[in-house]
């Protein structure tokens, strides 16, 4: 049986572990190009864990920049079982607040123009997504974070942008009148790609403001998502740690690990073999 290993792509304002041991860094090359960073693998506890920089050292990769693919198919390549994503968020409610944690259900994607598949090129499927997230490794963050004591959220729908630019404020009012809960940059394709990889794929949402949308709250900044992000940065980590605990008893009875196994239509006979062994990480199990 494969080993459980947890990867954890940061997004802004976690950029890296220090609470790894044993560490050493991982620079693989993918059919896609390079991920945004060297993949520095550990040991946290019992559970052995990947961490990937979403956008590079040194916040280098717009949204729109992120090599979702190639990210994707190195941790796959190293032995990822179950993804934790990372990312800062604006909230569309109320009772959300900066400095809350979200625990994400259900995505919109609004983004344009991202490479978001690995089928194409003579290999044609089609993966079911109605459920984009695991439930028991969400269902394990949640805990996490009540364990810690954390304000969380969970059952969450997350818009996701193109960006760079935030919303205009007509745009934040048509995105709250539409039932979204969170808005973001991040997590598409991201998710997308991870259930044709057959991970485990969690969104933990950093609530960093209100957008626009709030009239008596100020509207958002650079400046005041950063702060708010240097205070959840440590409660990240913390999650984190909590959650690596949870990750050798996490149950694998989720469709996440066989979400290929009716998805390809290709006739076999007819797959063009350059193309399918380049992509044996993510296809080999049912090639």
């Amino acid at each position: 049986m494969t080993q459980p290993t947890l990867a954890v792509i940061g997004g802004s304002g976690l950029y890296e572990l220090a609470s790894l041991e044993n560490t050493k860094e991982h620079r693989v090359a993918t059919p896609f190009g390079e991920p945004s960073e060297a993949i520095v693998e550990g040991q946290l506890g019992e559970t052995r864990l990947l961490f990937l920089s979403r956008h590079g050292r040194g916040h280098r990769l717009l949204p729109s920049e992120v090599n979702a693919r190639a990210n994707i198919f190195a941790l796959k390549s190293l032995g990822a079982t179950a993804v934790l994503s990372v990312s800062a968020v604006g909230s569309m409610r109320e009772d959300i607040a900066p400095g809350d944690m979200v625990v994400v259900s259900q995505f919109i994607d609004r983004t344009k123009g991202r490479a978001s598949t690995f089928f194409g090129s003579g290999i044609v499927g089609h993966v079911m997504f109605a459920d984009p997230v695991c439930p028991h490794l969400s269902n394990a963050a949640h805990e996490a974070c009540r364990a810690l004591g954390l304000r969380v959220h969970a059952g969450k729908t997350l818009m996701v942008m193109e960006g760079p630019a935030f919303s205009t404020r007509a745009e934040s009012l048509l995105h709250r009148a539409m039932g979204v809960d969170l808005i973001g940059m991040t997590a598409m394709p991201e998710a997308k790609l991870a259930r044709e990889a057959e991970l485990c794929y969690a969104t933990l949402a950093l609530a960093t403001d209100y957008d626009c949308w709030h009239e008596t709250e100020e509207d958002v900044s650079v400046d005041a998502v950063v702060k708010i992000l240097k205070q959840n940065a440590h409660s990240a980590r913390r999650i984190v740690e909590t959650l690596a605990k949870a990750i050798p008893t996490l149950p694998r009875d989720c469709p996440c690990p066989c979400a290929l196994d009716f998805a390809i239509i290709t006739d076999r006979s007819v797959l063009p073999a350059q193309r399918a062994a380049s992509l044996r990480p993510i296809f080999g199990r049912v090639l």
